[in-house]
């Protein structure tokens, strides 16, 4: 997820600035005397870094002009934001704000995009001269602590874009309305509802997010030796590496849930151990090198094979799934996939006699008491985002209609918290769900993580020829 960004450009832009003349360093630092700084600010060749023209630069500027001819009399900013503290002097990995990185290609640290009078500028913090103190002192910035940031002219020739530092943003004192993205509730309106829609380029970054997702559940599966010696951690720590290596980072934090953990929708401790005859509900995505992310789950036995009770569940689920998936299709209400989900679980729930009333009853939105079951919703919209598209005005998302280039997850679920008295015993502590990452098509959908099995019969024979493979 996006790291939060600064609360207003201009205070970007002062951060930098004074990082540029004091650079960030910490009281545990060895002296600086004059002698070794004028040493270090001379004998150094020059090195240009290799970026050739981003994939998404012209798509940007057809982006950004759409964003502007909402506004046509406004100022835009979108900030990138910058590093957040971790611990002491230790920071998060940065992350750009999605609006920042969608309307620029953008990915650097304290940049601001500008938009206006049908220009746009971004104002960004390129590698410092080197024969400055924050080349070889600044923990944040500086090339010998934390690498060659590309320059001005190098990001300006990669994004297709007019690059100025960031220390000359402006302040924006005069008349004119200026709305930042990170505040104002139009312009991320606006800028999340033309996320909507997905491009053919947006959907290969999507599929290929959740092809490496895939390799990264087999990882996990071909070291169930491990998993079962080690708990969640391993699973957890399996992934992480697929993502790492494959794409940017992982798009969410991993929900590796054995037993009763998967009864907590959003279980990321990782702590607990993967025992015998029990499930254990895997929830994981690859973000990748361009920030779209996948959103997968499958629910697993632990011993490779389901037992009769847990397949009955699992089956449940699964065909309220595929329920879910039959009702994506353009024009379909976003709101369809979840409301077939429901139907299906809800009278599943009746024939195992949990609901208090009949299952047509329970589905009154009145009513929804099989909500105890399934806790949450089945979709939401994927993109750069995990949870993508949020600031869109609810008659769009969720209350309006798919269309084709939408891309959502369906993910149906069951849960039987280990301390519900009025469910049997056998079923406490069972969590069930199983997501998918589905685009709407011109005459339907397609399934972009097909390539990991859903079906009970499927999941086994997949689990048993990676077992220890």
């Amino acid at each position: 997820m996006s790291e939060p960004t600064a609360e207003n450009p201009a205070e970007t832009a002062q951060t930098a600035d004074q990082a540029g003349e004091q650079p960030r360093t910490e009281s545990h630092d060895p002296a600086v005397p004059a002698a070794y700084a004028a040493f270090m600010r001379e004998g150094w060749g020059d090195r240009g870094l290799d970026m050739p023209r981003h994939p998404v630069a012209d798509r940007a500027a057809e982006r950004r002009a759409r964003l502007a001819a909402a506004f046509p009399d406004d100022r835009l900013v979108l900030p990138a934001g910058t590093y957040k503290v971790r611990a002491n002097d230790t920071d998060y990995r940065f992350r750009p704000d999605t609006a920042h990185a969608y309307f620029s290609g953008n990915q650097t640290s304290d940049a601001v995009l500008v938009i206006e009078d049908g220009e746009s500028v971004l104002y960004a913090r390129p590698r410092s001269e080197r024969d400055t103190d924050e080349f070889f002192r600044d923990r944040q910035y500086g090339e010998l602590w934390a690498g060659r940031r590309p320059s001005a002219q190098e990001i300006s020739d990669s994004l297709g874009i007019e690059v100025r530092h960031v220390k000359d943003l402006p302040s924006f004192d005069d008349d004119r309305k200026t709305r930042d993205v990170t505040r104002d509730e139009d312009l991320g309106r606006v800028a999340d509802e033309l996320r909507l829609v997905k491009d053919e380029w947006e959907v290969a970054e999507l599929q290929e997010a959740c092809d490496i997702t895939t390799l990264g559940f087999e990882d996990s599966v071909r070291e169930w030796d491990r998993v079962r010696e080690f708990g969640e951690r391993w699973i957890e720590g399996t992934f992480f590496r697929r993502a790492r290596a494959m794409g940017n980072d992982i798009g969410y934090d991993s929900i590796c849930a054995g037993g009763s953990h998967a009864t907590t929708l959003h279980w990321i401790d990782n702590t607990g151990a993967i025992e015998p005859g029990k499930l254990v509900l895997l929830d994981m995505g690859v973000e990748g090198h361009n920030l779209y992310t996948a959103d997968v789950t499958r629910t697993l036995p632990v011993d490779g094979r389901f037992t009769p009770l847990q397949r009955e569940l699992y089956d449940l689920v699964q065909q309220a799934q595929q329920a879910g998936i039959d009702a994506v299709r353009p024009g379909a209400p976003f709101l369809a996939a979840h409301n077939a989900a429901m139907k299906v679980l809800a009278h599943g729930l009746e024939d195992m006699q949990l609901l208090p009333v009949s299952a047509e009853e329970a589905l009154d939105p009145e009513s929804k008491v099989y909500a105890r079951w399934t806790l949450h919703g089945t979709s939401h919209m994927l993109g750069m985002d995990v949870h993508d598209c949020g600031r869109s005005s609810v008659d769009i998302y969720p209350k309006g209609d798919l269309a084709e280039g939408m891309v959502l997850t369906v993910e149906p679920g069951l849960y039987f918290q280990e301390d519900d008295l009025l469910v049997p015993e056998e079923l406490r502590g069972i969590g069930i769900r199983i997501e998918d990452d589905i685009l709407v098509t011109a005459d339907g959908n397609r399934n972009l993580s097909a390539s990991l099995p859903r079906t009970s019969a499927d999941v086994e024979e997949w689990m048993g020829s990676r077992l220890g493979g």
